[in-house]
């Protein structure tokens, strides 16, 4: 009798333990929000393009103009650098010279390079947008871990084409970079808004 106290006690106290335990109200899971790398971004200031090329707008203070090194690279072929991020806004500038199998031409071009990406992009948007000066430009919003998130053309159908594109020399997956693309895609919207041909 003496040995089964012991063991009773011991398992009414695991007993309780037990139920006391069920009886506690359970937490729910509520996930953590989204976050981002903590990027220090600039202060959004522009400035006026000076070199000579058919082309003129406002680009950010935080970049430099460099020329474009590429092997097939023309004159007025540049980058728009922004050391800070190692990204730059490639632009490749054609004279259309009213030919319109030209201008078709680039445009075609300017999708199978933007079509390109397919193969790891989530998604390919386009967007037509009118600038403050009058000028269509097409943009393409391409998601997923691609290079180049952002690319467009503007052309006055008979004198100019310009194409650009947004690209990263980074492997850094592109959710984390979102803040400095977000910054350099309202740059590259400012440069269409002040964009002008010269004749």
């Amino acid at each position: 009798m003496q040995n089964r106290f012991p063991a009773f006690i011991l398992m009414l106290s695991f007993l309780s333990v037990f139920l006391f335990s069920c009886g506690k109200e359970e937490q729910a899971y509520v996930p953590k929000p989204k976050g981002f790398n903590r990027i220090d971004l600039p202060e959004q200031l522009y400035q006026k393009l000076t070199e000579n090329h058919p082309y003129s707008f406002e680009y950010s203070k935080s970049a430099e103009i460099l020329p474009d090194t590429f092997a097939l690279a023309e004159k007025d072929w540049i980058f728009i650098y922004y050391p800070q991020f190692k990204a730059n806004i490639q632009l490749t500038y054609k004279p259309v010279r009213n030919n319109q199998t030209l201008l078709r031409n680039y445009i075609n071009d300017s999708f199978k390079l933007t079509g390109k990406h397919q193969v790891r992009a989530s998604s390919i948007q386009e967007q037509k947008l009118m600038t403050r000066n009058n000028l269509t430009a097409m943009i393409f919003k391409i998601e997923g871990d691609v290079p180049s998130p952002y690319q467009f053309y503007t052309t006055d159908s008979t004198t100019h084409f310009l194409r650009g594109a947004i690209y990263f020399s980074t492997a850094t997956k592109n959710d984390s970079l979102t803040p400095v693309i977000n910054f350099i895609q309202k740059d590259m919207i400012h440069l269409l808004n002040t964009l002008e041909w010269k004749r």
